[in-house]
């Protein structure tokens, strides 16, 4: 799991098995994040859609979130607040950017920590780029 920032660097990067839902892993992965500030917003696909989460984000860290709506009665998000889910595609550049590091792209690594040092050293390279 991985959080970017505006411009698609890397703020925070966590390394986990792929059972756990996305919602249960953001509160960690924002308290691993290279910058000392909290993001202000959270874009986020479906799958961060929870009420608990939001408040959680809210109350705790002063992060609003922003996702798309499940299928539920009431909405929580309105059109204005989702047009900034369009940029979502600068998440997904960072992903990109990632995969061209060929240790991480096949995943060599045996053990998880291994794995998270080598994605720590490609956002690195990845900042180190954009300077």
């Amino acid at each position: 799991m991985a959080i970017a920032d505006g411009h698609g660097l890397p703020l925070a990067v966590r390394v986990t098995s792929a059972s756990p839902n996305e919602c249960t892993l953001v509160e960690d992965t924002l308290r691993q994040r290279y910058v000392a500030a909290p993001p202000e917003r959270l874009i986020g696909d479906r799958a961060y859609d929870s009420d608990r989460l939001d408040e959680r984000l809210r109350s705790e860290q002063g992060v609003e979130l922003i996702a798309p709506n499940r299928r539920r009665r009431k909405r929580t998000q309105d059109g204005r607040r989702l047009r900034r889910y369009l940029r979502r595609w600068k998440v997904e550049r960072l992903f990109a950017w990632l995969k061209n590091f060929r240790r991480i792209s096949s995943r060599w690594e045996r053990h998880a920590v291994n794995f998270l040092g080598m994605v720590q050293l490609g956002c690195v390279l990845i900042l180190l780029r954009h300077l």
